[in-house]
């Protein structure tokens, strides 16, 4: 069964980011050298009382823009097609709009479960434009302040009155996701990977609306292909804002354990291809870069196009690169292999002894550089987890570890033992920390 899906709506202003910050429980980090979508984070994961959901930040509907009807269309329709529910933020003490009667229009139209949450309660002149918003003609109404905190148990109580709290049983199936950018070719690559293999499709409930789960049949074995294509059918108001072309991959790249990253080789490498490979690292998960359409290229060879990779790509240099073309299914056959491969790097497990003997090596061949006259000290260090595989270093202060060494260590470990594919995740603890991972 698929998270629940919940999407933020509102003007500018009105209190949205603080309340989705205090729904997600922290303010949205951003991770320097990935240039994923964290600088502009619209969706995230979130948990209240034991019951996780996917919450979305539509971002502010700005009235001040002469086509702000598209805008207001954009965002209804965001949260129409991705959300379960919808938490309709209005300004209690602005009072209510001609923006809000505007997007009111349009969510009645759904048959999604509509929440307005009255912000701003704590101003005095909010108590007085109260019972204006019962205008808008929905069921719940909740005065809410996302600073001050009230009626935030309230309004998330109702919210998640109908979320389960368990998901169902895991299906422990190898998942990997088609993810890019519209058009570069992530339809016609799901077919030929089904048709290649002539097995049989099966069709499965997806978790997104409008992207289908098939069963592939490889080697005997059953892997479970998430296609997010399905984006295209609902028209160009999708592609109108290029972010929120991201919203269905994004929730492919969470159910995924491994995502190819789908990029149009007659168009070239885009930014937008970084911010989905970004955020697809961000998450932990295998990478494999597919260059698709590769029989149309005619003044470039596979070298040089890698070479361009590598560069554009310096977050990932890890990943494997494959070049095919899925139309006329020239090179399909490369790219399963690929994929097995990096299956099986992201829950490798390495032994200590060999793990602390490549560390002891790296540091006796580089040591730590002193800081205010300390130097960093690694005392022992073990695996800690996979999917991605993580590892923790005992030290004598963290506080010690800069980011060139952490980035050489990483390298050292990369050299010594087959990562090909996934991300790895390091982890510094003082000596006397406790021993559980945080």
């Amino acid at each position: 069964m698929a998270l629940p899906t919940v999407a933020l709506v509102g003007r500018p202003n009105v209190g949205k980011s603080t309340l989705f910050n205090k729904i997600v429980g922290k303010k949205i980090s951003i991770i320097e050298d990935t240039p994923g979508i964290t600088r502009d984070r619209i969706y995230q994961e979130a948990t209240y009382n034991r019951k996780k959901f996917f919450l979305i930040d539509t971002g502010g509907i700005d009235t001040t823009k002469k086509d702000f009807n598209e805008e207001i269309k954009i965002q209804a329709e965001i949260a129409i097609n991705e959300a379960d529910v919808v938490i309709f933020i209005v300004d209690g003490n602005e009072g209510l709009t001609g923006s809000d009667l505007i997007v009111r229009d349009i969510l009645r139209k759904s048959q999604k479960k509509v929440i307005v949450a009255i912000n701003k309660m704590d101003v005095k002149s909010a108590k007085d434009n109260l019972y204006d918003f019962y205008e808008l003609g929905f069921d719940t109404y909740i005065p809410i302040s996302s600073i001050h905190n009230i009626g935030y148990v309230e309004l998330m109580d109702t919210l998640t009155m109908t979320f389960p709290e368990k998901e169902e049983k895991v299906d422990d199936r190898l998942k990997f996701s088609i993810i890019g950018r519209p058009n570069v070719g992530k339809s016609s690559l799901m077919n030929a990977l089904l048709n290649e293999e002539r097995v049989v499709v099966s069709n499965i409930a997806g978790t997104t609306r409008d992207s289908i789960d098939s069963i592939l049949k490889y080697n005997n074995e059953e892997y479970v292909l998430i296609d997010t294509a399905g984006m295209r059918k609902k028209g160009k108001i999708f592609e109108s804002v290029e972010k929120y072309s991201l919203l269905r991959s994004l929730k492919a790249i969470d159910r995924s354990d491994i995502c190819l990253v789908v990029i149009n080789a007659e168009e070239g490498i885009k930014e937008h291809d970084k911010h989905i490979a970004g955020y697809a690292i961000e998450k932990g998960k295998g990478l494999i870069f597919v260059i698709n359409k590769w029989d149309t290229v005619k003044d470039t060879s596979i070298q040089e196009f890698e070479k361009l990779m590598r560069a554009e790509f310096q977050f990932a240099t890890y990943a494997p690169i494959v070049f095919l073309s899925a139309l006329t299914k020239k090179r399909i056959h490369t790219l399963m292999p690929e994929v097995l491969k990096v299956a099986e790097n992201i829950k490798k497990e390495i032994k200590t002894s060999l793990l602390n003997e490549v560390i002891m090596d790296a540091t006796l061949l580089n040591q730590p550089p002193s800081y205010k006259g300390k130097r960093l000290k690694i005392y022992f260090t073990s695996q800690t987890g996979i999917k991605p595989p993580k590892f923790t270093f005992r030290v004598n202060s963290k506080g010690l570890v800069h980011f060139s060494y952490e980035r050489y260590l990483e390298n050292k470990i990369r050299e010594s033992f087959d990562f090909t594919g996934t991300p790895i995740v390091l982890q510094f603890k003082n000596r006397n920390e406790d021993s559980y991972d945080n």
